[in-house]
C-alpha cells in the first residue's frame, strides 16, 4: 500500500460511481478540507455541490464496494505501478489549472518527471519525410534546453519526439489512451520500458485493463497539453488527433506553436490552418518556441544570444504610437489589452505596430501575449 492510503480509497472509489466525471469530483474535493471527510457529508451537503444531484448524492452515499477498490490498489501494485491523485503532493500543480483535471491516473517511473517544465509534441501518425526531420530538430534542441517533452506514445511523430528526447538524455513522458497494463501501441512496449528506464513516465487515467477505445484518445489529449508549458504541432492533417490537443492546449491557455508546411503537403493542411488563423505560432527556429514559454533561460549560450539584442529605443526613429508604447514599457510588461487600454488605442492597431517594433529588436512578446522592452 502506498502512502496517503485513506485518502486514495476515497478518490478511487469516487472514480468508479457512475456519474462521477473529473468535473463533479474536483467541486466535491473544493468543498472539504481532507477527500476523507466526502464519504461523512450528508446528503444536503453533496446536493449544494454543483453538478451533483440527487442520484449522484445517493449513488455515493450508498457505495460500499471497499473490496473493489482494495483489489484495484493491489493490482496496481502487481503491475509496477501507482496510483497519483490531485491530493498528493506528487500530482503536477499546472495540471490543476485545467478545467478538467483528472481526479487519479497510473504512473510507472519517475513520478517527479510529470511535473517537469516542458512542452508537447504532436503530430500525424502518417508523417512526410520533412516532418520526421522537423521533429527531430526541434524536439532535439528542446530537449537540449532541459525541457521534458510530451507525447501519446503513437507512431509517427509522437514516437519520433520520445525516441529524440532519449537519444539526447532528455525526459520525456508518454499519455496513453489505455490501461497502464494494456500499453498500446503493442508495439511500442520497448519504447515504453526504455522512458521508463531514462527516468521519464508513462501514465493513464484510464483504469486498469481498459481497451484503447477511440473515444479515450481525444480525452487524453487534454492531459499532454495539460502537463505541457506549450504545444508544438509538427504534422498534422485538418483533422486529428493533433488538432485536438491544439485546441485543448488554447483552452487551458498554453502557448501553441505550428511547423509551416508546402501547399501540396496534404498532411501538413492543419499546421497552416492554426497559422492561418492566429491559433498557432509559426515556428521556423527552437527560438520561435523558447521566447514564448514562461521560464527564463540561464545558460551562456541563452545569455550570448540576447546580449547583442539589446538596444536603445531612443536611438530609432519611431513614429508617435510607437514612441508612446516603448515609454509604456519602460515602467513594465504590459499584457496587450492593458497595454491597449493604457495608451488608449484599439487592440488590432496596437498589435500591428507591436508586430513591426518586434522586427526591429525593440520589444519582446512571451507568453499570454505579455510585451517588454528588450
Amino acid at each position: 500500500m502506498q502512502k496517503n492510503n485513506k485518502k486514495l480509497r476515497v478518490l478511487l472509489a469516487l472514480s468508479i460511481i457512475p456519474g462521477f466525471g473529473c468535473r463533479r469530483v474536483y467541486n466535491l474535493i473544493k468543498q472539504v478540507e481532507d477527500p476523507e471527510e466526502i464519504f461523512g457529508l450528508s446528503k444536503r451537503k453533496l446536493r449544494s455541490v454543483e453538478g451533483i444531484g440527487e442520484a449522484s448524492a445517493l449513488s455515493l452515499l450508498s457505495f460500499d464496494d471497499w473490496d473493489k477498490v482494495d483489489a484495484i490498489i493491489a493490482a496496481t501494485k502487481k503491475n509496477g505501478a501507482k496510483i497519483i491523485t490531485i491530493a498528493d503532493d506528487e500530482y503536477p500543480s499546472i495540471l490543476k489549472q485545467i478545467y478538467d483535471p483528472p481526479v487519479l491516473f497510473w504512473l510507472r517511473g519517475n513520478p517527479e518527471a510529470i511535473s517537469k517544465p516542458g512542452v508537447a509534441v504532436v503530430g500525424t501518425r502518417n508523417i512526410s519525410g520533412y516532418g520526421r526531420s522537423m521533429a527531430k530538430k526541434l524536439t532535439g534542441e528542446l530537449a537540449d534546453k532541459e525541457l521534458c517533452i510530451f507525447s501519446g506514445l503513437a507512431y509517427g511523430i509522437d514516437a519520433i519526439a520520445h525516441k529524440t528526447a532519449l537519444e539526447h538524455n532528455a525526459l520525456t513522458v508518454a499519455v496513453l489512451g489505455s490501461g497502464i497494463d494494456n500499453l498500446y501501441p503493442q508495439k511500442h512496449a520497448g519504447l515504453a520500458n526504455d522512458i521508463v528506464k531514462s527516468g521519464g513516465a508513462v501514465i493513464t487515467e484510464f483504469p486498469l485493463g481498459a481497451k484503447p477505445d477511440a473515444g479515450n484518445f481525444p480525452v487524453r489529449n487534454r492531459i499532454v497539453s495539460g502537463l505541457s508549458l506549450g504545444v508544438l504541432v509538427i504534422e498534422s492533417g485538418i483533422k486529428g488527433g493533433s488538432m485536438i490537443t491544439a485546441d485543448s492546449g488554447l483552452d487551458q491557455n498554453r502557448e501553441v506553436f505550428a511547423v509551416p508546411h508546402a501547399l501540396t503537403n496534404p498532411s501538413g493542411t492543419g499546421c497552416n490552418y492554426l497559422i492561418k488563423r492566429g491559433a498557432a505560432k509559426l515556428v521556423q527556429t527552437v527560438d520561435d518556441i523558447l521566447n514564448e514559454l514562461p521560464i527564463e533561460y540561464s545558460t551562456d549560450e541563452k545569455q550570448t544570444i540576447q546580449e547583442p539584442s539589446k538596444s536603445n529605443w531612443r536611438d530609432k526613429e519611431l513614429d508617435e504610437l510607437s514612441i508612446k508604447i516603448c515609454e509604456a514599457l519602460e515602467t513594465k510588461s504590459y499584457q496587450v489589452d492593458n497595454l491597449s487600454e493604457k495608451i488608449g488605442i484599439n487592440t488590432s492597431q496596437l498589435l500591428v505596430a507591436l508586430l513591426q517594433l518586434e522586427m526591429e529588436a525593440i520589444v519582446l512578446q512571451k507568453a499570454g501575449k505579455v510585451f517588454e522592452l528588450k
